[in-house]
């Protein structure tokens, strides 16, 4: 819980004075499909990113009279360092996500590039209209 919420937390809480001076602001966390589906073994990470997406909410809601919008992006399976370990270290790790990607309708893990340019949109002006948005990019994974 302390990586995954309470360090997002902390963080958005340091950062709200400095938004709220320049007049605007936007906020983009990273969640997981696993907040938002049940995804097997990882029940405390869920919970964490559970957590993390109705805290986005709430700051959008609470933070909108100072100007400054909150999103949260859900990736589903991205071929990262820390997926590709989870893949390696265990036969179990592997299949998980090899089923998971499997019920993606694109077929494929996502790439990393692929969310970042998500947030970096997110960041934007031709994104002032979209907050409090738990926006997930999985491939059509929950679909």
């Amino acid at each position: 819980m302390s990586t995954n919420f309470e360090s997002s937390y902390h963080m958005c809480q340091l950062a709200h004075p400095f938004l709220k001076q320049s007049g605007y602001g936007s906020i983009v966390l990273i969640s997981s499909i696993a907040g938002v589906k049940a995804v097997p073994v990882v029940s405390v990470y869920a919970a964490s990113k559970g957590a993390l997406n109705q805290f986005t909410k709430n700051l959008a809601l609470e933070w909108a009279k100072d100007n400054i919008r909150a999103n949260v992006v859900a990736p589903g399976p991205v071929m990262t360092v820390l997926l590709k370990s989870v893949m390696d270290s265990s036969d179990e790790g592997y299949k998980i996500v090899t089923e998971a990607v499997s019920q993606t309708l694109v077929g494929r893990m996502g790439e990393p590039k692929e969310i970042s340019a998500l947030v970096a949109f997110l960041c934007l002006p031709a994104a002032s209209y979209i907050t409090g948005q738990v926006i997930v990019a999985d491939g059509g994974y929950t679909v």
